[in-house]
């Protein structure tokens, strides 16, 4: 009988199915690399017995979002394609969306729909935000000139679990030119379940507001 062999390919097939593991028999062959594209991804590589094959995996939770979060989300025309893939993603996850524009592909200034993403955020309108442009990159700077937000430009999920793990990030800014939907989905996704983990964190993240505090006194 051929053996089972689980690749990266493998693994991006069951993350666009929207699995979080694969099964695979005690004799099977997973390579180096499809297991460090399932870890970052969170994608659990389960070895079964074939004796076990009439018991059920565990079922694994379809979210860990926190119910209730609204996420404030804006692009400018470059992102805004992947804005509205991304919509209709947070919504399937029970997240509520404020949508600060922009509304059509027309040219248009990331600057602007940052600020609005931040603003909304600083508000307390949203508990997150997310902001698309071709990088990620202008856009994170814009959002991080707005006293109170910690914004991380990330491309995978590892950037993103590390920006809400140890850095409290509160707005996530991608480049829609840099990830693709499938990428992008399993950042957002990691963003929003992710929490801060406090502790030897925290003095670190203080010390990032208390550079923030040294110019707002000037």
């Amino acid at each position: 009988m051929k053996r089972m062999v689980v690749t990266e390919q493998s693994v991006r097939e069951a993350l666009a199915r929207g699995e979080r593991q694969i099964i695979v028999a005690p004799d099977g062959i997973v390579t180096p690399l499809a297991l460090e594209f399932a870890g970052d991804r969170g994608i659990a590589i389960v070895r079964r017995d074939p004796a076990s094959a009439g018991v059920p995996p565990p079922a694994v939770p379809a979210t860990d979002v926190p119910a209730g979060v609204i996420v404030a989300i804006g692009s400018d025309h470059g992102g805004f394609a992947l804005k509205k893939a991304l919509v209709e993603v947070l919504s399937s996850l029970g997240v509520q969306t404020l949508d600060v524009g922009t509304t059509t592909e027309e040219p248009c200034d990331y600057p602007d729909f940052a600020y609005a993403v931040a603003h909304a955020v600083i508000q307390g309108r949203a508990r997150f935000g997310l902001m698309i442009d071709g990088a990620g990159i202008g856009s994170c700077m814009v959002v991080n000139k707005v006293p109170g937000i910690r914004g991380a430009c990330c491309a995978h999920e590892f950037t993103a679990r590390n920006a809400r793990e140890h850095n409290d990030a509160n707005v996530l800014t991608l480049g829609s030119r840099v990830v693709g939907l499938e990428v992008a989905k399993g950042i957002v996704r990691t963003f929003l379940e992710v929490q801060f983990a406090g502790g030897r964190h925290q003095s670190r993240v203080d010390k990032i507001m208390d550079v923030e505090r040294r110019f707002l006194r000037r």
